[in-house]
């Protein structure tokens, strides 16, 4: 059987509309695009004369520096948008404002936005690809291929392997990307919260739920931390960070103390001495910094995979 060699789609609108193929396609470019950001001289001249647009309607520093410094690796033209500074401020539609920027001769639009389904819309009514960046409380598809990634990296397999999603799941597009991709991939899943901020459909999705941390960590092979997403909360579904902290933090003390090795991650940001400890964060068992190493790669390959189904690379690595 013959590897697939292109992606079975022009969009990257979640890990809901890719295939486990597209996934693995994903992570072998990655793992050639690693090799070359530690390179002396870390750009490639793929995407030359390709013009990207990173929209971002919601605040962002990691994923927007990384999507950045992806495109410039691959010697893209990168316009940037705010819509804090735009034209959004005074009434104009999301529509209208891609519409104006592909006018310019956009190719690739990545795009953050806080309505859930917004680059799904997008996709019907314009000729660019689309990269899902997060819309709202729904997806954040890069974020969940640099984690799998890098569980891939450490495990060598996903299949079969028990990896414990812990936190605010309710208001997180990380943990449903999370669970699309690890599953796709044959991982067992598993999350671990407050009941208040767990999902009521989470069964529906093959998803166990586990309420005590400790059991959890006993459970899992890889333990993904999940910050709580105040800035999303109306109302109060916890009653103090001290409370969350004291029931499911975790420490050092707590991964020291389980009879195996277990791989502990993070998104970003990290609330030190809420959801992790510190000494949690900087321990050995942390692959923290190296999600946010793969997220370039992953983020170079996926640019890189879409360019080509507009057939518009200009050469190999």
């Amino acid at each position: 059987m013959t590897k697939q060699q292109e992606l079975s789609t022009k969009h990257l609108l979640g890990i809901k509309y890719i295939t486990a193929s597209d996934i693995n396609l994903i992570f072998d470019t990655a793992i050639n695009f690693k090799e070359v950001i530690n390179r002396p001289i870390k750009k490639v001249p793929s995407l030359r004369d390709v013009t990207i647009a990173n929209l971002f309607f919601e605040n962002s520093t990691r994923t927007k520096l990384s999507f950045e410094l992806a495109e410039k690796r691959l010697s893209a033209d990168v316009v940037n948008f705010s819509s804090s500074s735009s034209s959004v401020k005074k009434g104009e539609t999301l529509l209208d404002t891609v519409n104006n920027i592909l006018s310019m001769k956009v190719d690739m639009v990545v795009m953050r936005h806080p309505a859930p389904g917004a680059h799904f819309f997008l996709s019907n009514h314009i000729d660019a690809n689309i990269i899902n960046a997060g819309d709202g409380t729904h997806e954040h598809p890069t974020q969940a291929l640099l984690d799998a990634f890098s569980m891939k990296e450490r495990l060598g397999s996903l299949n079969n392997k028990n990896i414990l999603i812990v936190g605010d799941i309710m208001h997180s597009r990380v943990a449903l990307s999370n669970i699309f991709c690890l599953q796709k991939l044959g991982a067992k899943v598993k999350v671990c919260g407050p009941p208040t901020l767990i999902p009521k459909n989470l069964p529906s999705l093959g998803v166990e739920v586990e309420y005590d941390v400790n059991k959890a960590l006993q459970w899992c092979d890889v333990a993904n931390v999940l910050r709580i997403q105040l800035e999303r909360q109306e109302i109060k579904y916890i009653p103090t960070l001290r409370e969350y902290s004291q029931y499911y933090g975790i420490s050092k003390q707590m991964l020291d103390s389980l009879d195996k090795e277990i791989v502990l991650m993070h998104p970003g940001p990290i609330n030190r001495g809420v959801e992790l400890s510190s000494d949690a964060a900087d321990s050995h068992h942390s692959i923290i910094l190296d999600q946010v190493e793969n997220g370039v790669a992953i983020r170079m390959a996926v640019l890189y995979l879409l360019a080509a189904k507009r057939g518009v690379n200009k050469s190999e690595n």
